[in-house]
């Protein structure tokens, strides 16, 4: 059966993230944009990120352009983006497509796990996905779920042996 821990993604700077590195942790999984109306949200990611990080949560930002071309910089231009305006220093991927044909194999994986209301694409940036210490996914939220909204599940998913 698979899970999380199959996979692996680039960092932004091309080096490889084994997922597995992250077992025992609770992950939030988040495609992200840095061009989008939902972009402040990295604030309240990385304040997530700083409370909880010495608890076990890792926080993953994916950038990715699907949705309304909104990440279009290369690596260099995203991560300035997050550090710069963000002050972000969770982890951040490579830009990857999250639906379609080319969708990263950790999207794939997770829509199927986790479908939405209206089938499993994901519908814009800043989807959110949970994923518990036993690499199982917990938890969808929408775009428009700010960070705050996420804490009491990433209490429960950090609490959970």
């Amino acid at each position: 059966m698979t899970q999380i821990y199959d996979f692996t993604i680039k960092s932004l700077k091309g080096e490889d993230i084994n997922l597995s590195s992250y077992k025992g942790k609770v992950i939030l999984l988040v495609n992200t944009a840095s061009q989008c109306g939902f972009t402040p949200q990295y604030e309240g990611l990385q304040l997530l990120h700083q409370k909880y990080a010495d608890k076990g949560l890792v926080i993953i930002g994916v950038p990715c352009n699907q949705f309304g071309q909104q990440e279009p910089g290369d690596a260099k231009v995203i991560s300035e983006g997050c550090l710069i305006n963000y002050g972000v220093d969770f982890l951040i991927t490579e830009k990857v497509d999250v639906n379609g044909p080319s969708s990263h194999p950790i999207f794939t994986y997770l829509r199927d796990a986790l479908p939405g209301l209206i089938g499993n694409k994901i519908k814009w940036n800043f989807t959110k996905f949970l994923i518990g210490r036993d690499g199982k996914p917990i938890s969808r939220f929408a775009p428009i779920t700010k960070p705050h909204k996420l804490e009491k599940y990433i209490k429960q998913a950090l609490e959970a042996q």
